[in-house]
């Protein structure tokens, strides 16, 4: 079942990060309970669960970006897509990405973006098979301390 994550499914989705880049489960600690607070409370901050058997099996983040070119049309952006290994290849993310693009057309978005770190030919196929194409536009990165 794809929806919008509970307030109360943190850990949960912590735990569900070891399986994109995080090496263990951060702390609950003051800050981090309130950049949660903070995520849950804005509108236009979403992230999408994929629940089997009441277990967090598969999320992405999708952040609505208000815009004042493109007739003032906002713009949709992916992060965090990750599913958990022993979930893999079902199409657990794939229905989560699809959640976020009808989030994105409701908020009457005129473009979905993602970033991926990956170079595997697998995850990149995955990304193009959910309609995005990495033709149309160059990302450039600058990583901060």
């Amino acid at each position: 079942m794809v929806r919008e994550i509970d307030i109360n499914e943190l850990k949960e989705l912590l735990e569900l990060y070891l399986h994109l880049h995080e090496e263990s489960v951060p702390e609950i600690t003051e800050h981090l309970q309130k950049t949660w607070n903070t995520i849950m409370q804005d509108d236009n901050h979403h992230i999408i669960v994929n629940v089997i058997d009441s277990k967090i099996i598969s999320s992405c983040v999708c952040v609505i970006i208000p815009n004042l070119t493109r007739n003032i049309r906002p713009y949709a952006f992916i992060e965090n897509v990750v599913t958990h290994s022993d979930y893999r290849g079902k199409g657990y993310a794939t229905e989560c990405l699809n959640y976020a693009k009808e989030i994105a057309k409701e908020m009457n978005c005129y473009k979905m973006m993602l970033l991926t770190g990956s170079k595997k030919e697998t995850t990149l196929k995955f990304y193009e098979n959910a309609g995005y194409n990495c033709t149309d536009k160059t990302a450039f990165i600058q990583w901060l301390d």
